[in-house]
Parts: C-alpha cells; structure tokens; sequence
C-alpha cells in the first residue's frame, strides 16, 4: 500500500530494486556550474550550458574520479567502472563526457550512455525565470515547494511521485548491470570504517545528473520518504558514494569538493545551501 502524507510507497509488487546480496558501488556526480546558476535562473529541464568555471570543475572531477587511489583515496573499488550513465540535458552530458575523457586517457574505454530517468525535477513555468522573479510571480507557490515538496511544485512542473517513478526503473537498470555474473555478498564481515581491510574488489558504475534528481535518487536508495527531499544538497561536480553491502545501501561519502579547490574563488557561484534556500534546481 501507499502512505501519501509520507510520500512513501510500500508496495512490495514488482522486482526489489537492489537485487539480492548486491555488492557494489554507485559513484553521484552532480554536473558543473551552469551558466543559469550564475545569472540565479531556475533551471529544470530547460538546458543551460556549463560556464567556463563548470568546465573547469568538469575537468577536476573527471581527473579525481579517473585516479581514484590518489590520497586521500576515494572509497571506490580498484578497477574501473562498469559504465558512465547521464541525464540527457547537456549540463550533465558535458560533465560526464569529460569523465569519460579522462577514463580513456588513463587507459580505460569505459561506455557512456544517456538515461532521461536522471533528468533533473521538470520545474515548469519557473525554468529560465529569475529566483527574483519567481519570488514576485509565485510567492505562495514557491514557499508551499520550500515547505512541502511532497505536495507542492511548480505550475507546469512535476511532483516528487512522479520523479521518484522515472529514477526507480533507471536505477533499477544500473544496479542490474552491475549484479550480472556476480555471487551474493554477505554481512558477516567487517562494518566499521577506519579499521585496516583491502579495497573492495566489487563493480562500480558512475551516474552524473543533477541535484534536485539526486535528491530523489538517495532518498529511493535508503528507502525513505519523499517528504525529506530538502534533507540532502550537491555542489557543482561534487562526489557521492553509495555502497551496496550484500544489498544493503551505505552511505560513503556525500558531498565531496576538495578536488575543486581553488576553482570559483571569485565568489560568483552561488553555493548549494544558497540553492537550496532559494527553492531552485
């Protein structure tokens, strides 16, 4: 059955998402600054291209991801990943082409595929709009999205539910290819970090999109209600790492930028919690 005030669905038809006794790794890479997110336009599904800082947040991402090991190590498996899936918008795609660049500099030929499962939250008549200006057209609209995500949205966008039902099956699809040919693991091992243990020798696939979307990724992962969609936050070309133990998501790393240091200093960007506050993604 459903819980709607929670947003949460309990449905036990269909296939598990994460299949039985995964063991692997999902790598988030929310893409580079755009050129809305400087001008403080809401973005949506509206395309806005990297600004030359995105680009170069691009390249250090694509750079820390391609020599994972690098101290501090990235606590990601020591082969290379299984596949590089990306939102269609070209934000997204940029980001995950320079990865992919990077990939085969090292030597890896990794694939690159597009899934508009991870396509960012559809935002309506506010895509384009200035944060301003959707404050003056769509005040109450905009504070019920800040206070109640789970029923409220833009006019013309999409809700939470409706998110959340394009990330399950793409999700789904990417966990499944990193299950094929792999025996269960167990938890009869080690769970506490900071204790010596070699690498992990599973499979790792990375996914680049978008904050509002990854919002409903992790949320779908750890099985928890919509309604805390504010609870999680993504800077341009930051890391996240989820690990599957015996199917049993961990939460890694969330949030990581020190491979971004010294890139928008001049203080241009907007940073996520501005975002955030602000309602737009």
């Amino acid at each position: 059955m459903d819980d709607p005030a929670r947003g949460r669905t309990l449905t036990t038809d269909g296939p598990p998402l994460i299949p039985d006794g995964l063991d692997a790794t999902l790598v988030l890479v929310r893409h580079g600054e755009s050129t809305f997110i400087v001008e403080g336009r809401f973005q949506g599904r509206a395309e806005s291209p990297l600004s030359g800082t995105g680009r170069r947040q691009a390249a250090l991402v694509a750079a820390r991801l391609a020599a994972p090991q690098a101290v501090p190590p990235l606590p990601v498996p020591s082969g290379d990943p299984v596949e590089i899936v990306h939102s269609p918008l070209g934000r997204a795609t940029e980001t995950a082409e320079a990865i992919q660049a990077a990939f085969r500099s090292a030597g890896a030929q990794l694939p690159r595929r597009a899934d508009p499962g991870f396509t960012e939250i559809g935002q309506g008549a506010w895509e384009g709009l200035h944060r301003d200006e959707v404050t003056a057209r769509y005040g109450a609209e905009l504070a019920a999205w800040r206070r109640t995500p789970l029923t409220a949205w833009a006019p013309g966008g999409e809700s939470l539910t409706d998110v959340a039902a394009r990330v399950r099956p793409a999700l789904a699809a990417i966990l499944a290819r990193l299950a094929e040919g792999q025996a269960p693991g167990t938890h009869d091992r080690p769970q506490v970090a900071g204790y010596a243990a070699p690498v992990p020798d599973h499979r790792w696939s990375i996914i680049v999109g978008h904050d509002g979307v990854f919002k409903v990724t992790l949320l779908t992962l750890f099985d928890l209600p919509l309604d805390r969609f504010w609870m999680w936050s993504m800077d341009p070309c930051a890391i996240s790492v989820v690990e599957l133990r015996a199917g049993r998501p961990v939460l890694r790393a969330h949030d990581l930028t020190a491979h971004l240091a010294g890139v928008g200093d001049e203080g241009a960007v907007p940073t996520a919690d501005d975002r955030s506050a602000s309602g737009a993604l």
